[in-house]
């Protein structure tokens, strides 16, 4: 029996508290006792290499227990760990395996963090979780980094080597397991294998395994609870329920730029997914564990790229902005939660005169504004650029940062439930928040979703 939206909420808030064994990070949360930063944007010096090749990106978490977010970064050779002021907490020196062009050389992708973290073993304080190259998974302390587990477990016949590590809730007992994905060794690097694991008395036991699973072609697997029974499942073409039992909505043998999981549809329980065809016709999917629930194109033009978020208030559920393909010149478009075209034009019409022809990249939905009403935000695609908060729906740029963005990530990490921009640049991270009072205060953090707290920990560069 599916649930009702109301009961997917509470379920979702529940699993997060009750599983934790934190409630003093809980506690402070649902208060939104979170300070916000003294300066705008707050600088956080790295001592980590300044280089940049597509590889590595950030996430955030409550690592040292004093229920705020911290900073976890990674880049070729180096996991660093900042509190949430700033102060350096540890920095690993290790051949993590991080992004990079999945197609060629593996996952997690472009921008790919390559990290998680969660309460995995039960004692009561957050672990950080990665592979490196030689498919070994280590599990360390995350306020030492001190090593507790490492192990590696059998790498499928016709891969190289693990790739990707998501830490999931299979079996009901809350962020106790692992999923594992890799690449085939040969040809182009589609990420069929994925593998479910339980951590039980410091070993991993194998839950199931597959070598059909059907995901993006430029990013990794991406998980939560789709159904709202307290269990993830694999999100993809093919959905893996958390039992492994194979789910086929719809034919979706084919090219995926890009995958997304919201509640589009408010009027039907559970959440969706939002998947960007390649090719095949460059087709906009909405569907979900049952069945596809909409197909559409905008003049068979690519979307490549794309945001979903509350874009008009106006419109029932969610709107899904499409960047377009274009190299310079982009023409986005943005369908409604039915499927039907709503709006589209042109980016040089309406980015600022000095702004990159070549358009924007990693896109994301950002509450900024504490209105119903969501934003977007980008950086200038192709170069260490500026960033921007734009309007999807109108095209209209709200703000803009004189920037040198090498990475972007938007969360809610200081202040109210309105979220932040994160920037890296060069061996600096800086963070963005607004201002402005925020219309209601007592919102809860979005946190408290658990497909927000997923999405944040498995985002790239083209599924942000």
């Amino acid at each position: 029996m599916r649930r009702s939206s109301a009961a997917l909420a509470v379920l979702a808030l529940t699993f997060w508290l009750v599983p934790s064994c934190c409630a003093v990070r809980a506690a402070r949360a649902a208060r939104a006792e979170w300070p916000q930063y003294e300066s705008n944007p707050f600088v956080i010096k790295l001592d980590i290499p300044e280089q940049d090749d597509g590889t590595g990106g950030l996430i955030v978490a409550d690592v040292n227990g004093d229920g705020l977010l911290d900073y976890l970064v990674t880049k070729p050779g180096y996991l660093a760990v900042y509190d949430h002021h700033g102060a350096k907490l540890w920095i690993e020196q290790t051949n993590i395996r991080v992004g990079g062009p999945s197609e060629g050389v593996g996952l997690p992708g472009w921008h790919g963090p390559g990290v998680q973290a969660a309460d995995i073993d039960a004692d009561g304080q957050t672990e950080v979780v990665f592979l490196t190259q030689d498919s070994v998974v280590h599990i360390v302390d995350g306020r030492t980094g001190r090593e507790k587990i490492s192990v590696r477990p059998r790498v499928p016949e016709g891969a190289k080597r693990w790739e990707h590590a998501v830490v999931a809730n299979f079996r009901g007992q809350g962020d106790r397991d692992l999923l594992l994905q890799a690449t085939c060794a040969e040809g182009y690097r589609y990420g069929r294998y994925v593998a479910a694991y339980a951590l039980e008395d410091g070993a991993l036991r194998l839950l199931w395994e597959t070598d059909g699973y059907s995901g993006c072609a430029h990013n990794g697997a991406r998980v939560a609870d789709l159904d709202g029974d307290g269990r993830d499942e694999v999100a993809g073409g093919t959905i893996i329920d958390h039992d492994g039992t194979m789910l086929h909505p719809f034919d979706a043998w084919w090219h995926m730029d890009s995958m997304f999981i919201y509640d589009v549809r408010p009027d039907i329980p559970g959440l969706e997914l939002v998947m960007l065809e390649e090719g095949h016709g460059n087709h906009v999917c909405l569907f979900n564990m049952e069945t596809l629930i909409w197909r559409e194109h905008y003049d068979h033009q690519e979307p490549q790229n794309a945001a979903v978020g509350e874009f008009d208030t106006h419109r029932d559920g969610l709107e899904i902005w499409c960047r377009s393909r274009y190299n310079e010149h982009q023409k986005p478009f943005v369908f409604d939660a039915r499927g039907e075209l709503i709006a589209h034009y042109e980016m040089d019409d309406v980015a600022p005169a000095d702004w990159t022809s070549k358009g924007v990249e990693v896109i994301s939905p950002i509450d900024w504004t504490g209105e119903k009403r969501q934003l977007a935000a980008a950086k200038e695609r192709h170069t260490s650029g500026d960033v921007c908060v734009f309007d999807p729906i109108s095209g209209r740029f709200i703000e803009r940062f004189r920037e040198k963005a090498d990475r972007l990530y938007v969360a809610d990490v200081s202040g109210d439930w309105r979220e932040e921009i994160v920037v890296l640049s060069g061996n600096e991270m800086h963070v963005y928040h607004n201002p402005a009072p925020v219309p209601d205060a007592h919102r809860p953090r979005l946190w408290s979703q658990r497909h927000y707290r997923r999405s944040k920990m498995t985002w790239n560069y083209y599924s942000p």
